[in-house]
């Protein structure tokens, strides 16, 4: 109950500054020593900077446009079907509305443990 009314701890400023100057050497030796120990990335950078623009100018290819909105045509839906579940699902039921157009995909019909022919319980 004492902790719940105690307001803030007392702060001592010379401990304080003495964590600052240790960042600010820890900074400043950082930045002193990275030349030495990183600087060669710098370096490689540049180059693959200056291959990646080479590399553009070699493979400048002509991108394909985009179809202008005039030149696609969407039909209009067709109407809901008249049932409870109207709006769930009414596009899968119609053969030329399905995404599946290259037939069922069969992923994850088989069991890691089937097999292996070892019995559905045994992991886990």
């Amino acid at each position: 109950m004492a902790d719940s009314q105690r307001i803030s701890e007392p702060r001592n400023s010379v401990h304080q500054d003495e964590i600052w100057r240790a960042h600010v050497k820890s900074e400043k030796h950082s930045t002193d020593a990275w030349p030495n120990r990183w600087g060669f990335l710098v370096e490689a950078y540049k180059e693959y900077g200056r291959e990646n623009v080479k590399l553009r100018e070699e493979l400048k290819v002509e991108r394909p446009k985009t179809p202008e909105p005039k030149d696609i045509n969407v039909g209009p839906s067709p109407p809901l079907p008249k049932t409870s579940q109207a709006v769930i699902g009414w596009r899968s039921s119609r053969p030329d509305l399905q995404l599946e157009k290259h037939g069922v995909v069969h992923h994850g019909r088989c069991s890691f443990l089937r097999e292996l022919g070892w019995p559905l319980g045994s992991c886990g």
